[in-house]
């Protein structure tokens, strides 16, 4: 196994460690490598190209505050348009020479008496790194329930993130499983297509209108010869999805209005009683990811598509078995079931000092501070780690945020000539001990099940806060929450 060394690594090549290696370079510092597991930048816009594919933020906010376009086709973009903006900021920024692509970091160690992390990565290199950063992302592993018999099946199964374009669904049954946003996107795509679409729902997602169109040629001349007034634009959507978060951290009840928009989408979309009944929620809006769709529900309107209610109990050779011990005949079966968001480095190992594996840290649940370091884990930081994730706002923002504050961290190890880097456990504690009395009132807690929350209950995955509020408070790392050796 051949060894190279290098100042620092950074594990990821989507929107959070394009970010980190644009802005690492902008400070000066050019002596990193990019590790990518897959054949090109993107991360989950790469990897998910299911038809109806796209952002339900809207374009101008999901980019780069420094890397603004004005061209964006629609209001809300579609996947390869996400894809090639970021395609074209690693060629615009010079990242390609960074980039190992095809090359997945396996597993890393700590070495306290080198004052260095190795990394193992799948191609036989090992990599010495005086720093690492972990910008994976939580949208990246398919999350494929544990049904029994699911192995016998004997035609097509594929999940929406390994969406298989080779297979070709005119005229086939197709079962779909899961009711995520995923699945709001694709199935109104497949379900013209298909003989039969079977829908299997668990729990039904609160679903507004999107109020989505595509840009006029004026719309894009005007962002483009007037930066300012992209800016404002920008901003006013910042402040339009900021002022929701009210509803999920404090005032659960300000989001009334939102449910009673929902429910007049139900009903304006769907006329059979029996199937708004079958769609509408029981839980308080919110407490699930919110979804936005203009075509989902005419879709399951359609005579080809039924939506399955009775829990699914089992798989056969050419069938899904329900709980009730009906057969559904299918040729195919496609997943809509979302990610393992809880993972958050899987299948990735980490061991840090003394010889402790990351994943033993975290057993009884993910914790780190800010989500950016770990105790016990020194030159160690990641984007989109722990509580880091947003139900109301653009993810991109957090991931600035992030990358800022690293990048403070990384300058300050360098400059000061710095062997370790080690956030102090009390500071860690502290931080995670006020944000699980913050996560009690938050809507995410009101009873429902999802993804946010993990066996136990607890939210591991969001930021029970503003974004700006988390903006603010990551704007400089204060040396007194660090031990520095």
């Amino acid at each position: 196994m051949t060894t190279t060394a290098r100042t620092l690594v950074i594990i990821g090549a989507g929107f959070a460690g394009l970010c980190m290696a644009i802005k690492l370079k902008a400070a000066g510092i050019d002596d990193f490598v990019v590790l990518e597991a897959g054949a090109g930048v993107g991360g989950t816009w790469r990897d998910n190209t299911y038809p109806g594919c796209a952002c339900d933020v809207p374009s101008h906010l999901y980019s780069f505050s420094f890397e603004r376009r004005a061209a964006w086709s629609r209001k809300y973009s579609g996947q390869a348009e996400i894809l090639e903006y970021l395609e074209r900021c690693a060629d615009k920024y010079r990242l390609r020479p960074h980039l190992r692509l095809n090359t997945r970091a396996e597993a890393l160690r700590w070495d306290a008496a080198a004052g260095r992390w190795w990394v193992r990565t799948s191609e036989g290199v090992e990599l010495s790194a005086r720093i690492v950063v972990a910008g994976v992302g939580g949208l990246r592993v398919p999350e494929i329930p544990t049904i029994p018999g699911r192995e016998r099946f004997s035609g097509a199964t594929f999940h929406s993130a390994r969406w298989d374009h080779g297979y070709a669904l005119a005229g086939k049954r197709v079962a779909v499983i899961g009711t995520g946003a995923s699945a709001i996107q694709f199935v109104p795509q497949i379900a013209d297509k298909v003989a039969q679409l079977s829908l299997f729902q668990r729990t039904p997602p609160w679903i507004l209108p999107k109020p989505d169109r595509a840009f006029t040629g004026v719309e894009k001349r005007i962002f483009a010869a007037a930066p300012g007034i992209e800016r404002v634009y920008r901003a006013s959507i910042y402040a339009q999805m900021e002022a929701t978060a009210l509803g999920f951290l404090r005032f659960p009840k300000i989001l009334k209005a939102a449910e009673w928009l929902a429910r007049r989408h139900i009903a304006a979309q769907i006329e059979d009683p029996a199937l708004r009944a079958a769609v509408t929620p029981s839980f308080a809006i919110g407490c699930k990811r919110i979804l936005i769709s203009n075509d989902y529900y005419p879709a399951l309107t359609r005579p080809n598509v039924e939506v399955v209610t009775d829990p699914v109990a089992s798989i056969e050779e050419a069938a899904v078995v329900t709980r009730s011990g009906r057969r559904v005949a299918v040729d195919a079966i496609i997943y809509g079931t979302g990610f393992a968001v809880r993972d958050f480095l899987a299948p990735m190992t980490v061991v840090g000092r003394d010889g402790q594996e990351l994943r033993e840290a975290w057993r009884g649940g993910a914790e780190a501070f800010y989500g950016l370091a770990v105790a016990g884990f020194p030159n160690f930081f990641m984007i989109v780690g722990p509580n880091t994730g947003l139900g109301h706002n653009s993810m991109v923002v957090m991931i600035e945020a992030q990358v800022r504050y690293i990048r403070r961290c990384v300058q300050r190890i360098l400059k000061e000539g710095l062997t370790a880097l080690e956030v102090l456990p009390a500071r860690q504690r502290a931080f995670n001990e006020g944000l699980r009395g913050r996560m009690r009132r938050t809507v995410w807690k009101s009873g429902c099940q999802s993804w946010y929350l993990d066996d136990q209950g607890e939210n591991y995955t969001l930021w029970p806060g503003y974004t700006w509020e988390f903006v603010l408070r990551t704007r400089r790392p204060r040396a007194a929450d660090f031990a520095a050796a």
